[in-house]
């Protein structure tokens, strides 16, 4: 039976992203660039210090990452700040209390900075769900690489075959799987253009996979 639950952030606690992209579409336009739909899909899951060097070399633009980072996150931190719509998304804060009551381990892995994972956190009174919290903005490399699950692994105490990530980018499973930890990957109704075929199960609703279900749903996609 698995022991421990890597929660991915973004997607699969908030629908944040409708912030991330006002402030990060901000930020383009007070640096005068003009990025695509498909280029910044194609961003989707890394951490912000990534996007803006990629951004950088991808424009050759004349400025320092950590110049793109500070001012996407300032245009972020003001859109929080004033924004009342972001909430949990449907059935998360269940299945997360759920997990915590069987005792699973539960870690959140995100590629946000740590500031907007505490600001989540605290909005929402998560804390006292996890044991630990992982932002891939503190770390050498960004998902697709399989760091920041090495690294949620560890926190969490159990072997990495123990434990399974809840992920709902390309980049994000794609870290998992190089990582070697079962990963399910979360379709839902915010997720565009992301490609779920290299996780080991796929799912739309959080219902689907309660503690009760879990090792059923495990033994079904090793099967398959």
């Amino acid at each position: 039976m698995f022991k421990a639950v890597l929660f991915d952030m973004d997607g699969v606690i908030v629908d944040s992203e409708p912030l991330h992209r006002t402030a990060y579409f901000q930020m383009f336009k007070d640096v005068n660039i003009d990025v695509s739909e498909a280029l910044y899909a194609s961003f989707t899951g890394q951490s912000t210090l990534n996007i803006c060097n990629a951004l950088i070399s991808h424009f050759d633009l004349p400025l320092g990452a950590q110049t793109l980072v500070d001012i996407k996150r300032q245009h972020f931190k003001q859109l929080f700040d004033t924004d009342t719509s972001l909430q949990l998304l449907d059935g998360v804060l269940d299945l997360i209390q759920d997990y915590h009551s069987h005792g699973l381990t539960l870690v959140l892995a995100s590629s946000a900075s740590m500031p907007n994972i505490n600001r989540i956190f605290k909005r929402f009174d998560l804390d006292q769900y996890f044991v630990a919290k992982i932002s891939g903005a503190d770390l050498n490399a960004s998902k697709p690489h399989p760091e920041i699950f090495i690294k949620a692994a560890q926190l969490s105490g159990h072997d990495r075959k123990d434990c399974f990530v809840i992920e709902d980018s390309t980049n994000g499973i794609a870290a998992a799987k190089a990582a070697d930890i079962f990963c399910i990957g979360y379709n839902s109704k915010h997720s565009k253009a992301q490609d779920y075929d290299e996780a080991n199960l796929v799912v739309s609703s959080f219902s689907e996979i309660g503690y009760g279900a879990l090792e059923v749903l495990k033994r079904k996609s090793m099967a398959s």
